[in-house]
């Protein structure tokens, strides 16, 4: 979910207008182009998309200095001129480079890996966002070495953010209490993200794993996490989103899964919720009570809660547009009747054995999926996994009711995962 940067109260308003100096302060010591003044070959330069940004880097040292400096970003900004990201960690992010996606240039960009913990491994089920030019990686599963049974996942309170200002992780401060699989949402309005329950399952381990009814809030001015009051009940597996701005904001936290049974007394099974809970959020003291809004859908219609993405100010009313993606259909949620309603149906459908990865960019649904992984004659020879094969994207436009596509090569040197790779979105 991409939303916009909460401004800061140490920021001056003299430090946040175009004309003031500070924003538009460029290198006076080099020239960006011969013969153009430098506020206009910065206003020029700020045109580049963000995906070609990297290539252009090596060109000289005026442009290097330019194109990494934090006028650049604010340059975009002011002029409306923002690329729509598509963020993809296809595995654990401090092993396995996270890439950006332009789908308007076709373009790939790579981030540094996360930085690594040598006593942990595996990391999954985290959650990313993004607030402004800042991308959090928030909690998730991982195994660690120094815990007993070894084997035995375990979630994380670590947080992890990466700045585009300055190309660089930084490492927040820990939540209160780990978790993995969280329903998690950003309120930029005061500068808060959101995180509910969760638990310690793996993407190894279908089943299993603790649950729990937590819920915290993130300061980013104050880097600190504060506790807020539990969800009714153990629920792990779940999605989160905010609603409204001011005093009318809510914390919506869907679906999931709580307790659990088995068959024979031998194979766990998940029993997955089918209602969704509110919390109305408050200023001063963070939040106020939940309260349960009853099942989503009826008995039989479905077993569990799909991929669900918003769209922000989605409606008429300025409500977010929220959507699911069961299967091959989409469904749209009608708040009012606390229930789902068909959307559209994606025209291709994934292959055999495979998912669709589920995301809002633009204000569009895009639904990825890999159409093949082939092998390289260099790869069949040395024995190496597969080369990531074709990523089909397949956009729908719910205000126009239309849909369009496009294809890409992605450069994974493995393939893409959609049941376990994590995506987000960012405005560059």
């Amino acid at each position: 979910m991409i939303q916009p940067a909460p401004s800061s109260p140490s920021s001056s308003s003299s430090s946040s207008s175009p004309s003031s100096p500070q924003f538009m302060q460029i290198y006076e010591s080099v020239t960006l182009i011969p013969g153009l003044p430098n506020d206009v070959a910065a206003l020029i330069l700020s045109f580049i998309p963000y995906s070609h940004q990297a290539r252009l880097k090596p060109t000289c040292k005026s442009w290097k200095l330019f194109l990494s400096s934090k006028t650049l970003i604010a340059l975009r900004q002011t002029h409306r001129n923002l690329s729509h990201l598509l963020c993809i960690f296809p595995q654990d992010p401090s092993v396995a480079s996270p890439y950006l996606f332009d789908p308007q240039n076709l373009a790939w960009c790579p981030l540094p890996p996360m930085p690594c913990n040598p006593h942990v491994y595996g990391l999954c089920n985290f959650t990313s966002l993004s607030i402004g030019p800042h991308l959090y990686v928030i909690g998730g599963s991982l195994f660690d070495t120094r815990s007993f049974p070894i084997d035995r996942p375990s979630p994380s309170s670590a947080v992890f953010r990466f700045d585009f200002n300055t190309s660089s992780w930084d490492f927040l401060a820990p939540m209160l209490t780990p978790r993995g699989s969280f329903a998690c949402a950003a309120v930029p309005s005061s500068g808060e993200i959101l995180v509910a329950g969760g638990g310690s399952r793996h993407t190894l381990f279908s089943a299993a794993g603790s649950r729990m009814t937590s819920v915290e809030r993130y300061d980013i001015g104050r880097n600190e996490w504060v506790a807020m009051d539990g969800l009714p009940g153990f629920r792990a597996g779940c999605a989160g989103f905010s609603v409204g701005e001011g005093e009318e904001r809510e914390f919506w936290v869907m679906g999931g899964y709580g307790e659990s049974r088995t068959i024979s007394g031998v194979f766990p099974i998940d029993e997955y919720y089918r209602d969704a809970v509110v919390m109305e959020l408050k200023n001063g003291n963070g939040g106020g009570r939940w309260r349960e809004l009853g099942d989503m859908w009826e008995e039989g219609e479905r077993v569990r809660l799909g991929k669900i993405v918003v769209i922000e100010d989605g409606d008429d009313r300025g409500r977010p547009a929220v959507f699911m993606l069961d299967g091959n259909d989409i469904f749209r949620y009608n708040m009012a009747s606390n229930r789902w309603f068909k959307e559209s149906r994606i025209p291709r459908k994934a292959p055999c054995n495979s998912l669709f990865g589920f995301v809002v960019l633009d204000g569009e649904l895009h639904a990825i999926t890999l159409l093949k992984a082939v092998e390289t004659t260099e790869t069949r020879r040395s024995r190496l996994h597969k080369r990531a094969g074709t990523l089909y994207i397949q956009i729908y436009n719910p205000k126009k009711k239309t849909w369009r596509s496009l294809i890409t090569k992605p450069p994974f040197h493995y393939s893409l995962d959609f049941n376990t790779a994590v995506m987000s979105t960012i405005h560059l």
